[in-house]
């Protein structure tokens, strides 16, 4: 018996893309891009945030482990003040698909639009629960991301990054009161904006 060739077309390889921290007042936005193996499938991909942390966390090491290829990129607090969050978005999720190898021949986005890249591309709103690959991007991406805001608590305790990850709850913006601007912060965010504004 000849050993089986797996046949991607007529789709080809398939890399589902999303970004994580759009929303957030401090840090990157990040972005992944994951192609999935036919024939070693994963259990659970889904939208990361109807997953706890540790099961984010095991999914994540599994996805890394058997999908046939995965890039993290991201685009900068700078950057996300040069060109806004939007485009930022969009460069961190050209980023990594650009990163990937083999590079995909089609690619679907979450949400309403999709990045500049010179292959195939389509965006599906809620793709991160509909789309496997998607929910893949979605779980190492917030992972990734979660890590470096932990990471930045190390630094920065008083700040709480641990606990609400940059997101402007009304404790974390009590604490920006208190302790000022870091250089992490994004300065075109409204309330950072307006914290900078008032020490004028």
């Amino acid at each position: 018996m000849k050993p089986q060739i797996l046949d991607f077309t007529p789709a080809g390889l398939i890399a589902g893309v999303d970004e994580v921290g759009r929303g957030p007042l401090v840090g990157d936005v990040v972005a992944a891009a994951v192609i999935l193996d036919p024939a070693n499938p994963i259990q659970g991909l889904t939208d990361s945030k109807k997953l706890s942390e540790k099961r984010r966390q095991q999914l994540s090491e599994e996805i890394k482990e058997k999908a046939l290829a995965w890039c993290i990129a991201s685009a900068s607090t700078d950057e996300i003040d040069q060109i806004n969050i939007l485009h930022a978005s969009m460069l961190a999720m050209q980023r990594s698909v650009e990163g990937l190898t083999p590079q995909p021949d089609h690619v679907k986005v979450d949400g309403n639009r999709c990045p500049k890249i010179g292959i195939s591309v389509e965006a599906i709103v809620k793709g991160d629960a509909k789309v496997a690959e998607i929910g893949a991007a979605s779980i190492i991406a917030k992972v990734f991301r979660d890590q470096q805001m932990i990471e930045l608590d190390k630094a920065h305790p008083e700040y709480g990054f641990a606990k609400h990850k940059g997101y402007p709850t009304a404790e974390h913006l009590k604490l920006l009161q208190q302790h000022g601007v870091l250089p992490q912060y994004r300065r075109s965010f409204g309330p950072v904006k307006r914290l900078l504004e008032d020490q004028d």
